[in-house]
């Protein structure tokens, strides 16, 4: 499944259930009225249900519905993308603009994938890190 099918899916469920649920849905259902826009009333309303399966799951500290939840989306968003390959730079922007920042610094941490390539030549050397990273060299 493509990293960004599988963080987008995660972010989408966990931000359901912050302030700002409004604008995940939002953004989500902006993917469905491109590619499917029959369905986007039907969407709207299944997110709102996301959301109240999610408030009562994290209220009962069930984090298996949470993580099914986000499976489920994650299969639904890859489907998009097969339909649409293109979508998936719009989706990259749904992730990046506004379902991560509806996240806690906790919550971004716990999805999503680093992939980091770099070539150097002669003497150089490279330094990649997907956080913190303390060098001394002398």
């Amino acid at each position: 499944m493509d990293p960004i099918v599988l963080a987008a899916g995660t972010a989408l469920v966990t931000a359901m259930a912050t302030d700002t649920w409004q604008q995940a849905r939002s953004g989500a259902v902006a993917l469905w009225r491109r590619v499917r826009p029959e369905q986007e009333k039907a969407v709207e309303d299944e997110l709102a249900e996301v959301r109240l399966q999610i408030l009562a799951a994290r209220d009962d500290g069930d984090t298996d519905t949470e993580r099914a939840l986000a499976g489920a989306w994650q299969i639904r968003l890859q489907q998009l993308l097969r339909e649409d390959p293109d979508l998936a730079n719009e989706l990259k922007q749904v992730l990046d603009n506004v379902l991560t920042p509806a996240l806690s610094l906790n919550e971004r941490e716990q999805y999503g994938e680093i992939t980091m390539k770099a070539t150097a030549s002669g003497q150089g050397r490279v330094y990649q890190a997907g956080r913190d990273q303390h060098i001394t060299e002398r």
